[in-house]
């Protein structure tokens, strides 16, 4: 194929797309460039697999050289496993490109996006989904496309297309919009606690401008596009589908109406066996049997999902009873388990997150490296755990995948606006949400239980933030619909849509929705917000309930921290030749101790003994003695005209001999010793630093007792 060449400008930027020169043996390929952000895309069509799904893969490739870097770790130099923002944008790509399939395809299909150069303006992400997009349409591969996505940023209540990450720190809200030029198919969303009108709007502006990438790519098919393949689907004999529904329908109609999770699906296993002992009495002997009753078990799925959309819509007839915007029953607790640093139970149904606090010394937050961002740090991470038990069901346990990243960063998203600022709250946060039992939106759960925690453990939030997860069901026709508030197992799995939606009493945080049609519109999007939002505010006062405030306290078990500020100049003082003063004072105190280049000073210590004196040692390697000022020294050194008095270690200053007694003294050694502690006064400090002391007091005489306690110093300003 010869090389074509296509420009363009979107969103005031350069967009060049080429295809037919690169990775010529993939089924579709194109590379894409945006401002100088440079990603290449390939679609392969694999063999036909005996899976009784869609065997879709997406990868989003980073490579260090991209942005000009070698990757930091001293041994290991080439990339190894995705980052959590590179697994965030495979999932951004998966989620708008796999509904525009037909999923009875059983070929294994594995799309990659590789960012081949990086600008450090524009995001990789959004030239990825349209250059995989442009890939499928211009390949062999069947696609019911074109999808585009961009971003949605809001900068002084002006919208901005695809903003720049200059201009992303500047938004108030960052927004992820995917579909065809007719419907909304994938939204990622957060905000700085924005209402849901400003929210709309910002969607609804994103999907209007998706329709001219969504043009430029039907262009590009129409001239260097393949012919499609004819693709061997999942064969479904009507005859079978027909007979499957008129024998499951009726009993699926009472059987999975209930409001236990494990009485639905008992339900719905025992007229399933009820299914495959009708196939077996009416098609004895006959050669195909197992292989209608094979074929029978997706025809008995599509029953399922037919009994669930025809109730909602004809009736407001939920699996469990409840009605359309309904919550299931709720309920919040703190401090169900001990010396955590702060803990909630979240349930809402039969959906249960437990969610654990934990403080810790700034120093110990996140390091962040990755293509697009040099080292950087993170003080608020959420993690999310999905363990197998919390299904009723045996599995591996290990490190999280994918689902369990993108659950965990929803929850994070959302919480983040509400999280205090570091100088109000001088805390390295870490929650991780155990998902304890799961029936439809544990990743609001979450949100749920990680506010509770928080609360519990004193954490200054700027207000309660909670979730839930939306669904709906719309007609064959795509014209009736009905939206769900707070879907459970069924409702997600039968349903067209899940959009969840986090925030405060104020607005919302975070959103992300995807969905199993063709898509929605942006008056379903403002209605389902619309909705949420009442149900939002259920949650939130029966978690108010648990507890109204953040506590005022911390717990006992959890550190603290003291900042103070010094001298940048005097940091070498403190952290001493190779880190050696430093490392004394932490041997000393058990604190731990971050400074910063500005000055600022934590010290995190759980011993308040440990605390104070961790105080006491910086204050003195970084004091500045002022005339008046007493202190318990001790003689470092003798001289023939006075002694050098150390009186904060590392700092000294000089008794003349004329300062150590009311009478005269004819050599200082008459009067003190090397090691003797002796009581000093400062006279004057030279503009060189030079300090000279007394042993006499204020009045002319010396002290006639030392201070109390025996410290080392006593100071007066």
């Amino acid at each position: 194929m010869a090389e074509k060449v296509y420009t363009a400008t979107f969103a005031g930027k350069p967009l060049i797309i080429k295809t037919g020169k690169l990775a010529q043996q993939a089924n579709g390929s194109v590379l894409v460039q945006y401002g100088e952000t440079t990603v290449l895309a390939t679609a392969v069509l694999g063999n036909v697999t005996p899976k009784d799904y869609f065997p879709l893969s997406v990868d989003f490739e980073e490579r260090y050289y991209a942005a000009g870097k070698i990757k930091d770790s001293k041994w290991l130099k080439r990339e190894g496993r995705p980052t959590e923002e590179a697994i965030l944008t495979g999932r951004v790509i998966d989620r708008s490109i796999r509904p525009r399939f037909d999923h009875r395809t059983r070929n294994e299909l594995q799309c990659v996006a590789t960012v081949l150069t990086f600008d450090k303006i524009n995001d990789a992400d959004m030239p990825a989904v349209f250059a995989v997009s442009t890939a499928l349409m211009i390949s062999d591969i069947p696609y019911a496309g074109p999808v585009a996505s961009v971003r949605v940023g809001r900068i002084n209540g002006a919208f901005v297309i695809n903003p720049t990450y200059a201009e992303r720190l500047e938004s108030d809200l960052d927004i992820i919009v995917s579909g065809t030029s007719t419907r909304i198919n994938m939204i990622e969303a957060g905000a700085k606690i924005v209402s849901e009108d400003v929210m709309g709007d910002a969607i609804e502006a994103g999907f209007k401008a998706l329709k001219e990438l969504n043009d430029l790519q039907i262009t590009i098919a129409k001239e260097v596009g393949k012919q499609k393949a004819e693709l061997a689907m999942a064969a479904v004999d009507e005859a079978l589908a027909r007979e499957v529904r008129d024998f499951c329908e009726p009993k699926l109609d009472t059987a999975i109406f209930t409001s236990s999770k494990a009485e639905h699906y008992a339900g719905q296993a025992a007229v399933k066996e009820e299914l495959m002992k009708h196939l077996d009495e009416t098609y004895a002997g006959a050669p195909d049997l197992e292989a209608k009753k094979t074929a029978a078990e997706s025809l008995f799925e599509e029953a399922i999902n037919n009994v669930v959309h025809r109730n909602v819509l004809e009736k407001n007839r939920r699996v469990d009873g409840r009605k359309l915007d309904e919550l299931r029953p709720i309920s919040a607790e703190i401090g169900v388990i001990p010396r955590t640093h702060g803990n909630g139970l979240f349930m809402r149904g039969e959906t249960q997150a437990l969610s654990v606090l934990t403080l810790g010394a700034p120093g110990q937050e996140q390091w962040l490296e990755s293509m697009e961002i040099d080292l950087t740090k993170k003080g608020f991470i959420h993690h999310y755990n999905f363990p197998p038990y919390s299904v009723g069901e045996t599995g591996r346990m290990g490190a999280p995948g994918r689902r369990e990243v993108g659950h965990g960063a929803l929850a994070e998203r959302a919480l983040a606006p509400i999280i205090p600022s570091r100088e109000k709250f001088p805390y390295t946060i870490r929650v991780v949400s155990e998902i304890l039992g799961s029936n439809g939106s544990s990743s609001q759960a979450s949100v749920c239980g990680s506010t509770l925690a928080l609360m519990d453990g004193g954490v200054p939030i700027l207000a309660p933030a909670a979730g839930i997860a939306m669904g709906l069901m719309l007609d064959e026709k795509g014209e009736s619909y009905k939206i769900l508030t707070d879907i459970q197992g069924p409702e997600d799995h039968h349903g067209d849509m899940d959009l969840k939606v986090a925030g405060t009493k104020d607005g919302v945080t975070a959103m992300q929705m995807d969905v199993k049609i063709d898509g929605i519109t942006p008056t379903i999007v403002r209605e389902t917000l619309a909705q949420a939002r009442k149900a939002r505010l259920e949650i939130l006062a029966v978690m108010e309930s648990a507890i109204a405030a953040p506590r005022s306290e911390l717990s006992p078990h959890a550190p603290r921290v003291h900042t103070m500020r010094i001298d940048p100049e005097k940091i070498g003082l403190v952290i001493g030749s190779g880190g050696k003063t430093i490392n004394a004072i932490i041997d000393e105190t058990g604190a731990t101790i971050d400074i910063e280049d500005d000055g600022m000073v934590f010290i995190t210590c759980a011993s308040a003994d440990g605390m104070k004196l961790a105080i006491e040692r910086i204050e003195q390697l970084t004091y500045e003695p002022k005339p008046g000022d007493e202190f318990d020294g001790t003689v470092v050194s003798i001289k023939d005209f006075g002694a050098f008095v150390e009186i904060v270690p590392g700092k000294d200053g000089m008794v003349h001999v004329s300062e150590m007694s009311t009478e005269r003294v004819a050599h200082p050694s008459d009067v003190v010793k090397e090691g003797q502690k002796v009581h000093v006064w400062v006279v004057s400090v030279s503009p060189e630093g030079k300090i000279s002391l007394s042993m006499l007091g204020p009045n002319g005489k010396p002290r006639g007792e030392r201070p109390r306690g025996g410290g080392d110093r006593s100071r007066h300003s």
